[in-house]
């Protein structure tokens, strides 16, 4: 039996939600997770720091075990994760863990990892000293201190898992060793589809935080562009809206006169059966941002036979290679004629997509990967 913590952030404290009853995770450790509950021979612990104390589920599959540790405010950024360390600590003694696994370098999981006393691995799922030397941190000391603490694990632990070529050139020179291994899709959408019809004109999906990495407003005036010259198309956002940002604000009033035309609508935050009856019945997905690690919600939407426009950088580009109907663009001139070529040549759908994709991304093939590495460090 392979024993295997998991240290991630349980969505609870994230959100601030401490009334609910079960924990929820980012969309990666969660499909992880999937494919972790479908081998028997691993026995895996989820350890989540939270402010508040929670219920929760002792065991979220017959294999897989949770802990939630309650940590005083003091024991978070400002003391670098201090306090999570040494609640983590302990219960690693009980647990006694073959390996421990810190998921991702934002918060607390990849510094707690390092600083837990076992063999350990850490997952990079965004690039926090890029983010900041790009200047796409929200806030300067948090990225500051989000930066530092990433370079300081990854010098620390055994190996890193990149989600991407581009995330392992630039976790190369900071760390031992590193393993591209891409990030797992949730099983939900692989399963068959909605039923949800398709849109009765061809509609293209976004999905993700509105703000200036993810360039919707710029999108958003791209496709009134599109429909001012006469061709028939919508463009539907999903995902939180900050309103007080200037960004959020500026999305917003051109997100209302786009509306009143006819050609944008805007769903807001969307669970994982709500996000796949809107992409079931849309006809492509749109996503172009200025920076990504991978872009997790770019493989999902090709699971579902989208067609897809995107940008022509980080993770994207992995993804993408060797789809069907995938396109790539440097820029908003080329992607605007995509659409348009893609438009007046009937809006087909791929028609292999899907299948390429599971191969690639689906939890068991995610899960098993990740087993064989821990088991390579283990044996070194």
């Amino acid at each position: 039996m392979l024993e295997i913590v998991q240290i991630t952030t349980d969505n609870r404290e994230h959100f601030k939600d401490y009334s609910g009853q079960n924990p929820y995770f980012g969309a990666a450790p969660e499909a992880l997770l999937q494919g972790f509950a479908n081998m028997p021979d691993v026995e895996v612990h989820v350890i989540s720091c939270l402010r508040q104390a929670v219920k929760s589920p002792a065991k979220l599959a017959d294999n897989i075990y949770y802990h939630s540790l309650v940590v005083p405010k003091a024991g978070w950024i400002r003391t670098g994760y201090q306090g999570c360390v040494r609640a983590i600590r302990p219960r690693l003694r009980e647990i006694s863990p073959k390996i421990v696994h810190g998921q991702g370098t934002e918060k607390e999981c990849a510094i707690s990892a390092v600083y837990s006393g076992y063999p350990n691995v850490v997952t990079i799922h965004g690039n926090m000293a890029e983010l900041q030397r790009l200047g796409l941190q929200g806030h300067r000391s948090f990225g500051l201190a989000a930066s530092f603490l990433e370079n300081h694990a990854l010098k620390r632990s055994r190996g890193v898992f990149c989600n991407s070529r581009y995330t392992q050139a630039l976790v190369g020179p900071r760390a031992k060793q590193t393993w591209q291994v891409p990030n797992a899709i949730r099983a939900g959408f692989f399963q068959s589809p909605s039923g949800e019809p398709k849109r009765p004109i061809p509609t293209l999906v976004n999905v993700g935080l509105i703000g200036s990495r993810k360039r919707q407003l710029e999108l958003l005036r791209m496709v009134g562009e599109i429909f001012k010259s006469g061709r028939q198309l919508q463009v539907v956002f999903a995902g939180s809206l900050p309103d007080n940002s200037e960004y959020g604000k500026a999305f917003t009033a051109e997100l209302q006169k786009a509306e009143a035309a006819g050609y944008a609508a805007f769903f807001g935050f969307l669970d994982m059966a709500e996000l796949i009856r809107i992409m079931d019945s849309s006809h492509a997905f749109l996503h172009f941002p200025s920076e990504e690690a991978f872009g997790l919600v770019v493989a999902e939407a090709m699971a579902r036979g989208l067609k897809f426009f995107g940008a022509n950088l980080g993770g994207i580009v992995d993804i993408a290679s060797g789809i069907d109907g995938a396109e790539l663009h440097d820029d908003f001139d080329s992607l605007q004629a995509g659409i348009i070529r893609w438009l007046d040549a009937g809006a087909q759908a791929p028609q292999l997509a899907a299948d390429e994709i599971a191969k690639r991304y689906h939890p068991r093939v995610i899960a098993e990967r990740h087993v064989e590495i821990y088991r390579e460090v283990l044996g070194s």
